[in-house]
């Protein structure tokens, strides 16, 4: 599978879909859904909102894309860096009580503390250009 790399709206339109793919596919081999994460020492779990939001957002560069190809590694790997209060104002996070964002050989993983069920959810993963 060859990722685009370029810029224009029908390539991240094709990488948004390689994503939703690669999802589709991760989550029919890991039927629980989450992977131990050595640093939080617990687990992160991947949901709808995992997906969407890490669609949305990664499919804008050819290496956020590449880096969701390394979810497993990433989700049970990174390593926490800091915590910060989930926005507000922000319905996508309205869920969470706090993000934690952890990092892993330059990729970013954003994951949400839901109070209610005390569990971590991957919200999105990004790399640095």
């Amino acid at each position: 599978m060859e990722i685009p790399r370029g810029t224009s709206r029908e390539d991240i339109k094709a990488r948004r879909q390689i994503i939703k793919d690669f999802y589709a596919a991760w989550c029919a081999e890991h039927p629980d859904k989450k992977v131990w994460n050595k640093s939080l020492e617990a687990y992160i779990h991947v949901k709808f909102q995992s997906i969407n939001e890490t669609a949305g957002q990664a499919s804008i560069s050819y290496e956020s894309t590449s880096a969701v190809m390394q979810l497993t590694d990433i989700l049970q790997n990174a390593v926490f860096a800091k915590s910060k209060p989930a926005k507000t104002n922000d319905k996508n996070q309205k869920a969470f009580d706090k993000m934690v964002f952890l990092y892993h050989h330059g990729i970013r993983l954003l994951a949400g503390h839901q109070k209610s069920t005390d569990e971590y959810v991957q919200y999105c993963i990004t790399a640095k250009k």
